[in-house]
């Protein structure tokens, strides 16, 4: 899937640190024994640092399961991967339609939909500009613009051609291929998610990279929420500019500060734009988005970043299903509606904008 390459994710999505110190509401359930140290594991995977504590007493052979979900997962999305979907998906380009199994298709799906409803904004098929910058790779380079102009016109969505009851996915031009980096890491933490609950987990941090889910409340705390710290992205990582308390939620940030490239003086983050085939080229330099599932998160973050400041800002409060921290290139710092009392500003560095309104 262009190697997770459209996301501040797989090598480079902003961290989000947590603080276990956290205040809220939740409740832990009665009857769940929880730990103040977590059952925990880290791995290297998808080119990006996997972490799983799981809190639950009695539950720490659930983290075996949950790491073979997200490498079975893996596999089956990332090009140039023995067995991967997706890469027969792009090896069958302008020629058939390549039937997907029930791990994958959904996905697709997805990020065919979100295509859809943005109107290309966010685009599945931007494989072929995400592989000619490859920017978080050693071959990342600048392309020439006739080599843009051409890859540009295999991107569209529209030609890409679903079909739901034989779950095929055919590209119906030569050339076409599937970058699913915007919305993968989202799809498979949801997954860990729904395995950790079914075996009866009821209290876990799920970190794939830096798309974070909180699941239940700090045990630190009696349950309450956890506090969730958000990266400066303009500082290294685990720095944070402020906290928001949450639970059972998803928290992804897109952004600029770790993978990017610089030509003549000049800086080329990876997130790429379908429409110009260039990093898009706004004053936003971080955007976390907070929702209950993390595909969700993980597509919006990217979509809302291309939206710029103004647009993104007034799109995350037109909705009522997520919120937004917003972080710019001048060091400012906007919320959304939802967040204005659920968010603190920690680091003196930066100005909250919208505090007082």
């Amino acid at each position: 899937m262009g190697k997770y390459a459209n996301k501040a994710g797989l090598a480079g999505t902003l961290l989000l640190a947590l603080f276990f110190a956290g205040c809220g509401n939740a409740a832990v359930e009665e009857e769940a024994a929880l730990r103040k140290e977590p059952y925990e594991k880290t791995e290297f995977l998808m080119g990006t640092y996997v972490t799983v504590r799981v809190y639950d007493e009695g539950k720490e052979a659930v983290l075996e399961e949950a790491f073979d979900r997200v490498e079975a997962l893996a596999d089956k999305i990332t090009v140039n991967e023995p067995g991967s979907e997706i890469d027969k998906v792009n090896a069958a380009a302008g020629a058939e339609a390549v039937q997907l199994s029930e791990d994958i298709y959904p996905l697709v799906r997805s990020a065919w939909d979100y295509s859809e409803a943005s109107g290309g904004d966010f685009d599945l098929s931007i494989g072929p500009i995400t592989e000619l910058w490859h920017i978080g790779f050693d071959d990342a380079r600048k392309p020439e613009q006739s080599e843009i102009d051409a890859a540009l016109t295999l991107v569209d969505h529209e030609r890409v051609v679903l079909d739901d009851e034989s779950q095929t996915v055919r590209l119906e031009g030569a050339g076409m291929r599937l970058d699913l980096g915007a919305i993968a890491k989202g799809y498979i933490t949801d997954e860990v998610k729904e395995l950790l609950v079914e075996e009866g987990v009821t209290t876990a941090i799920i970190d794939l990279g830096g798309n974070v889910y909180v699941l239940g409340g700090s045990p630190l705390r009696e349950g309450e929420a956890w506090n969730v710290g958000i990266q400066d992205p303009l500082a290294a990582r685990g720095e944070t500019i402020g906290k928001t308390k949450q639970t059972d939620r998803s928290i992804v940030t897109s952004g600029i500060y770790e993978r990017y490239i610089e030509v003549d003086g000049v800086s080329y983050h990876h997130l790429m734009d379908p429409e110009t085939g260039y990093p898009f080229d706004n004053d936003i330099a971080g955007v976390s988005i907070i929702s209950d599932k993390s595909i969700d998160g993980d597509a919006l973050s990217t979509l809302v970043f291309g939206l710029g400041m103004e647009a993104g800002l007034a799109y995350v409060n037109g909705r009522d299903d997520i919120e937004a921290v917003f972080v710019t290139k001048d060091m400012k710092v906007y919320v959304s509606d939802g967040l204005m009392d659920n968010f603190e500003l920690t680091n003196a560095d930066y100005v909250w904008e919208n505090e007082e309104e």
